[in-house]
């Protein structure tokens, strides 16, 4: 049997693939190690073979080694399952990539049809980041253009939209997609460069149609490509109405506009300090060619929040926004639990739904449940329930707006991490700028993705929760940040708790209160701001341990049970007390003596906690004095 004539290979590839057949049976007993071979060197030719050629591949006398030992089988598994995902990472935004891929692919083309049905000539989508915007916008790209629409027309076969009569629109209206993604300079001058280059390369695709232009046009539309460096703002914010115009005079077909997370710069500039300057300019190059465009058919926008100050939409006669709070457009991004259900049974491992749901479920768009689907993605990829969603991009904001928040923006955090109700009042469009106050923070929360609305009260007011495990464990890390300034104090902690030595734990204790009593009240009489603050701190040590806060035990209520999660660790009873005497140390030993006249030991022990530490605090003021019984 001929190995190059049975997979079609050249003289090289055969090389390469008998090298990799001795580097395998080297490292025969490392999966890991097959699997990154077999995907770095021959992904790009050997997905289409591995159906077929690969199958007769394994008769051969080359492999014999392979076939005793097994493995082979379970490379057949990694490479159809695994293979695909990580082309999916690679081209997760890009339709055409993914069906030319043969990926696995959840079909949202109705949100083409719904699209054309609504009768609105200019839509805002704000969802969270990667719940699919920018995949449903390549989607409408590879729909609507003009060019190559016979290839394109292929990419829709079998799927809900060739079966529509809206089917009639495809191919029909030259297009225009821009994405804002990865505009991060610095300042101002940084990122308007970068706007710069966003622009060459958007007239750098209609580039074969500068022959057909008349010399007027042709210099209007070369200067974005010859003379970028030298265009200034006034040029740059006509930019994308000229191209419009110049799409709609070589076609004679009104056109496409979709801008991908045009919010995203915007987001950027308040962070780093030349909001005015980034408004300003997007004012104009937005509004430019959505309002009053006589070329335009249709524009499509999405981001995660609709900015107030941005100024595009208020003079827009035929427009609308869809948020996570409508109805309308529901499914059209992010997984429903069907959708989630397949894309596990197809992957053979539908056992896995319980878990999947309790991490990565919970969100809620309108009236339908929804599954983060990057989450998703990742989870099927790498087998492992783990944070996906909220690592994959930068929390700067959201953080920034905590820092600067009060005790009542905390007690709701807590709250939220308690499970318990919490009601906020909802504006659609946030202000940014100056006018961002901290109580903003819970409109921008549920946009972003890390809150979801549990109950409308009215058409303002909500009741919110955390949407599910994965963005819970977020919260935590986010209190303790923002509260605590860091994670240092926490594993500090968690080092002293298991080697059991109080005396650190208890500097820890005033280390915390010294750095972030100012969030709490500290001039009432009684302990409740110290425990409130404590208990949220050690929130972070949910790894380790679980805290429970006025838990019932013994014959009353415990202020602090820290309970183990391995059961030979030592458990933590702490009873705090406020300094209200002139001899803290004797309010100390009274609080110590509480816990043990209320047998608040009772709850671990009922646990199995084998060793107990009870601790008595004083607060008197930022002090704390102590008085423990191990």
């Amino acid at each position: 049997m001929n190995l190059s004539q049975n997979l079609e290979l050249t003289s090289e590839e055969l090389e390469q693939w008998q090298l990799l057949i001795c580097t395998l049976i080297e490292n025969i007993s490392n999966d890991k190690k097959i699997e990154e071979l077999l995907t770095e060197t021959f992904l790009s030719w050997f997905k289409q073979e591995i159906d077929s050629s690969y199958r007769k591949v394994k008769g051969m006398d080359l492999i014999e080694g392979l076939l005793l030992t097994n493995k082979i089988k379970q490379l057949e598994i990694k490479l159809s399952r695994v293979n695909s995902f990580d082309e999916i990472k690679e081209i997760y935004d890009n339709f055409k990539e993914i069906i030319n891929n043969n990926c696995y692919y959840v079909d949202k083309t109705k949100f083409i049809e719904d699209i054309l049905l609504d009768g609105t000539q200019v839509k805002l989508f704000c969802r969270p980041r990667r719940f699919g915007k920018t995949l449903n916008m390549s989607t409408l790209k590879y729909f609507f253009d003009i060019k190559d629409k016979e290839k394109n027309r292929k990419l829709f076969d079998g799927l809900y939209i060739e079966n529509s009569p809206l089917i009639k629109e495809q191919g029909k209206y030259p297009v225009i997609f821009i994405s804002m993604k990865g505009i991060t300079g610095l300042s101002w001058k940084e990122s308007f460069n970068e706007i710069k280059l966003k622009v060459k390369e958007l007239f750098r695709d209609y580039s074969s149609l500068v022959d057909k232009f008349d010399k007027y046009d042709k210099g209007d539309f070369e200067k974005y490509i010859l003379d970028i460096e030298n265009i200034g703002e006034a040029e740059l914010k006509k930019s994308l109405h000229m191209l419009t115009k110049l799409l709609y005079k070589y076609y004679d077909q009104k056109v496409v506009v979709l801008i991908d997370e045009y919010d995203s710069p915007i987001m950027t500039a308040y962070e780093k300090g030349y909001y005015t300057e980034m408004i300003n300019f997007f004012k104009a190059f937005y509004g430019d060619v959505l309002k009053t465009n006589e070329y335009l058919h249709i524009g499509v926008l999405t981001g995660i929040v609709r900015v107030a100050q941005a100024g595009i939409f208020s003079d827009l006669n035929n427009f609308i926004s869809y948020t996570v709070l409508d109805d309308n457009y529901n499914q059209a991004f992010g997984l429903v639990e069907k959708e989630v259900k397949d894309i596990l049974e197809y992957y053979q491992i539908g056992y896995e739904m319980p878990e999947v749901k309790e991490w990565y479920d919970g969100y809620n768009f309108g009236n339908v449940d929804i599954y983060n689907p990057w989450s998703i993605l990742n989870f099927v990829k790498n087998k492992k329930v783990k944070s996906y969603w909220v690592n994959s991009s930068g929390n700067a904001v959201i953080l920034n707006m905590l820092l600067l928040s009060d005790g009542a923006v905390f007690s709701s955090l807590e709250d939220l991490i308690k499970d318990r109700d919490v009601i906020i009042y909802i504006n659609e469009s946030i202000r940014m700028g100056d006018n961002l106050s901290p109580n903003n923070i819970w409109e921008l929360m549920l946009f972003s993705g890390y809150l979801t609305v549990k109950e409308e009260l009215d058409s303002t007011t909500y009741i919110v929760k955390i949407p599910n495990m994965e963005v819970r464990k977020l919260f935590k890390a986010l209190f303790v940040d923002s509260v605590f300034r860091g994670q240092n104090n926490i594993g500090n902690m968690i080092q002293a708790l298991l080697s059991k030595d109080v005396n650190q734990v208890v500097n820890i204790f005033e280390e915390v209160v010294i750095n972030a009593m100012s969030y709490y009240d500290a001039s009432k009489k009684y302990e409740n701001p110290y425990q409130t603050l404590l208990g949220g701190f050690l929130y972070g040590l949910d790894n380790y341990y679980i805290m429970y806060p006025n838990i019932e035990s013994g014959y009353g209520r415990a202020d602090i049970v820290l309970n183990p999660r391995n059961k030979n660790w030592v458990g933590y009873i702490l009873e705090l007390k406020r300094g209200i005497s002139s001899d803290d140390k004797k309010e100390a030993d009274r609080a110590l003596n509480q816990i043990a006249e209320n047998k608040y030991e009772a709850i671990l022990k009922r646990d199995g906690v084998k060793e107990i530490i009870k601790i008595g605090l004083v607060f008197d003021g930022k002090k704390i004095i102590s008085s423990y019984i191990k």
